[in-house]
């Protein structure tokens, strides 16, 4: 018995020694190192679609007779056509595209929107690289994204932020945009690049910043100006798309024009769109609606928020006459107003 007793110590000692040696040595072998946060799979996926833009501006004040313009764009389709902001290419005399592997050609400007601060410019191409699209993922507050694009001709860069909200509208008579709020900061440069989720999916094209913080009557284009921190922007890619297929197809956008701004929110309001400028000489102001006017309803349609019903009134055919119902004090009026066409200038 004892003897069995002086086995068993004797073999669990000859094991608690193996172990002693071993487990330095195994842990240092099964040693892994830490998993690191990277979101370099979707950059490298969705960088060589992201071009650098340079427009050659006149400028007389300038010794070289010309000034460079910086800015962004993505490539949207294999065979070269191009999405960028209209305030990059604004006023150029040419316009070339540099691709990330160094190619670079003079760009064909295909047309542009005041509206959306969107322009589509065409270069020769096959194959070219474009970044996927996923129309069934909806951009959700608190998603991490990544703006890709040009800051200052650094060379191509990524900044990161989250999307802090979704549906930011800018409604006045020069800009109406849906925008994507984000934290990733974009500066001078970054404009018309893209702004991808961590799966290397496009979800929108990085386009202005507000200048004051809680001032939503004035834009400032993103980096040219001192910004509030942390409020960029993106048009949503679902929109900047559907506006360069109209494009595309027609060399602009047309657009019914009404010729009014309204606040960002209405929820204040009970019901209807509070009208806080109406523009000189436009359909509006000729129909008799006035500043001040809570737009109820336009022919069929009521108005809910000032983007349903800016967007409502932008789909109308140039030249038809609608009737538009508003609270003016406590009295309903109606006005017949001839929808013009939104001037793109």
């Amino acid at each position: 018995m004892i003897k069995k007793i002086l086995q068993a110590v004797v073999f669990g000692l000859f094991c608690a020694a193996i172990v002693l040696y071993v487990y330095p040595w195994a842990k240092e072998q099964w040693k892994t190192e830490p998993e690191i946060l990277s979101y370099q799979k979707a950059v490298k996926e969705a960088s060589p679609a992201v071009v650098n833009i340079y427009t050659k501006i006149l400028d007389e004040n300038n010794n070289a007779g010309y000034r460079l313009n910086l800015g962004s764009g993505v490539i949207m389709t294999a065979n070269g056509y191009i999405l960028t902001n209209k305030h990059v290419i604004q006023d150029g005399e040419e316009i070339t595209v540099y691709l990330q592997n160094g190619e670079h050609s003079v760009a064909h400007l295909v047309g542009s929107d005041t509206l959306t601060d969107l322009a589509v410019l065409k270069v020769d191409g096959v194959n070219m690289p474009t970044i996927r699209q996923n129309p069934k993922r909806i951009p959700q507050v608190g998603d991490i994204v990544l703006a890709i694009g040009n800051p200052y001709n650094l060379g191509q860069s990524v900044s990161q932020g989250i999307i802090s909200a979704t549906g930011r509208n800018t409604i006045s008579d020069r800009t109406r945009q849906n925008l994507i709020q984000t934290d990733a900061p974009i500066s001078k440069g970054n404009s018309g690049g893209a702004l991808i989720n961590t799966a290397g999916e496009l979800i929108g094209i990085n386009t202005v910043s507000l200048k004051n913080s809680g001032e939503i009557r004035e834009l400032s284009i993103a980096g040219t100006d001192s910004i509030a921190e942390g409020l960029n922007f993106a048009i949503p890619i679902n929109q900047a798309s559907d506006v360069m297929n109209k494009i595309i197809k027609d060399g602009r956008v047309i657009r019914g024009y009404f010729g009014v701004n309204t606040v960002l929110t209405n929820a204040f309001l009970e019901k209807g769109v509070l009208i806080t400028a109406v523009t000189k000489d436009s359909p509006a102001e000729k129909a008799g609606i006035q500043q001040g006017d809570i737009m109820l309803s336009v022919g069929n349609i009521e108005a809910k928020s000032p983007s349903q019903m800016m967007e409502a009134l932008a789909n109308i055919k140039p030249g038809t006459v609608v009737r538009v119902l508003v609270l003016r004090g406590d009295v309903e009026l109606v006005f017949n107003v001839t929808i013009g066409e939104f001037p793109d200038n």
